[in-house]
């Protein structure tokens, strides 16, 4: 394991971090080891599962689609 020191961190952030730690059940140590967790975590989308899934999703609907001008309609109903 290692140690990181963290110096100079606004009141107010550390009052968030401290709120979230109480909430959460957690040490303030655990409570930002989770947050640097989270947002190093990787949200790379895989492109090929994205399109897999779309493809399902539209056998389910059985061969409804929507065109661009039943969007535009539906986009321009009731304005002026």
């Amino acid at each position: 394991m290692h140690t990181v020191t963290i110096k100079n961190i606004p009141r107010n952030l550390y009052k968030k971090l401290k709120e979230s730690a109480a909430m959460h059940r957690r040490s303030i140590n655990s409570e930002v080891i989770t947050c640097l967790e989270r947002a190093l975590r990787s949200n790379r989308l895989d492109a090929e599962a994205f399109l897999e899934s779309a493809r399902a999703l539209r056998n389910q609907m059985g061969g409804i689609f929507i065109r661009d001008a039943d969007l535009s309609m539906a986009k321009n109903e009731g304005r002026l």
